[in-house]
């Protein structure tokens, strides 16, 4: 099946539906072991476990589970919010007691005032914005009025996220606020890059997460949660499929990495504004170009940035870059992805096409 991710659009229209709830069923192993031993004798072999007792122990294992989950929702949920603009509507994040906010980029759009709902409560309070990093698709928003008892959330190492982990993800979906969905880390390291249509900021990020848990619209910005009660990712996309006319793929939903939230809502909360983005640049501005058959085969270099990296390296404007390191770049968005696993400083060969030949440039990337 061929998917492509996408944002998960902001909410515009609130509509009734029914909701399902999927619990996932554990699934127990055997441990065995190598060594030598003697023949078991079937007189006095323990006696393997009633029915009952199978019965007894899977449920003692459900009560388990969902106490983890009722748990969790009481640590976390207090600090998953409501993000309400001139027009969308989406989820935020508590970061810290003073009233600052972590959210999606796209939530906040244009918008510089909000009204923001937490958990438990019917009554907005306001809020304006402080910065909004598109490049990662991140903003922070400032309560004008920290309520007592505001609680921050937690942020966890998202680089011991694993594949499999149960987690839960929190938000306002189709502006239900205070919604819980369950599922699991379905992988992590993905790199995706979001529309820049309906509101998109068009990023590019790389190191997310991905969940199976549902993100529908409305979940932009709200919580990744596992069940130490700590946030490893804020959702913000999901997976459309092509076969299905460009509608939601069940189950396929990425999640910023908490390690990115925490750097830069750091940054603004400190500064008002991202110093350091760790993200790397080429330098130049650039178009898709596509070959005889009309399919992308490069990035044709617009303009050169004065000083950077491309131009330090011999790289000029009407160059067609079609690759970076091992890596074969034919659109803006290769390009973009293939620049958003990079760091600045780092060493790279880039290969471009100039009247009809081809050439190769060590460039030292620099930061955006």
């Amino acid at each position: 099946m061929d998917v492509s991710p996408a944002r998960t659009p902001v909410l515009r229209l609130i509509a009734p539906f029914a909701a399902l709830l999927c619990l996932t069923a554990l699934v127990s192993g055997c441990d065995g072991s190598t060594g030598s031993r003697e023949p078991s004798d079937p007189g006095t072999r323990a006696p393997s476990p009633s029915l009952d007792a199978r019965r007894a122990n899977a449920q003692d294992a459900t009560d388990a589970l969902q106490s983890d989950f009722q748990r969790v929702i009481k640590d976390v949920l207090p600090s998953v919010v409501q993000i309400q603009g001139s027009s969308d509507l989406g989820s935020g994040v508590v970061y810290d007691d003073k009233g600052h906010i972590v959210t999606n980029a796209h939530v906040v759009a244009r918008d510089r005032r909000f009204r923001v709902t937490t958990a438990g409560s019917e009554q907005a309070l306001t809020a304006s914005l402080v910065a909004a990093y598109p490049d990662q698709d991140l903003a922070v928003v400032k309560l004008d009025k920290v309520p007592r008892g505001l609680r921050p959330a937690a942020f966890g190492d998202s680089d011991k996220v694993q594949m499999g982990q149960i987690v839960l993800a929190m938000g306002s979906p189709l502006g239900l606020s205070s919604s819980v969905t369950q599922g699991i880390v379905s992988a992590t390291g993905r790199t995706v890059s979001e529309g820049s249509g309906d509101g998109g900021t068009g990023a590019t990020i790389a190191n997310m997460v991905q969940t199976s848990a549902a993100i529908n619209p409305g979940n932009s910005g709200g919580a990744l949660v596992n069940l130490d009660s700590q946030v490893i990712g804020i959702p913000t996309l999901a997976a459309t499929d092509p076969q299905l006319g460009g509608s939601a793929a069940p189950g396929i939903g990425f999640a910023i990495p908490a390690s990115t939230v925490k750097t830069i809502a750091g940054q603004i909360v400190k500064y008002g504004r991202v110093v350091n983005s760790g993200r790397a640049a080429l330098g130049i501005t650039g178009r898709t170009v596509v070959g005889a058959d009309y399919q992308p085969a490069g990035v044709a270099v617009v303009e050169v940035q004065a000083g950077g990296a491309a131009q330090r390296a011999g790289i000029r404007s009407g160059d067609v870059i079609v690759r970076i390191g091992g890596r074969d770049i034919t659109s803006i968005t290769s390009l973009s992805e293939a620049l958003a696993t990079a760091k600045p400083g780092q060493k790279t060969q880039v290969t471009y096409v100039r009247d009809g030949d081809e050439k190769t440039a060590e460039v030292t990337l620099g930061e955006q």
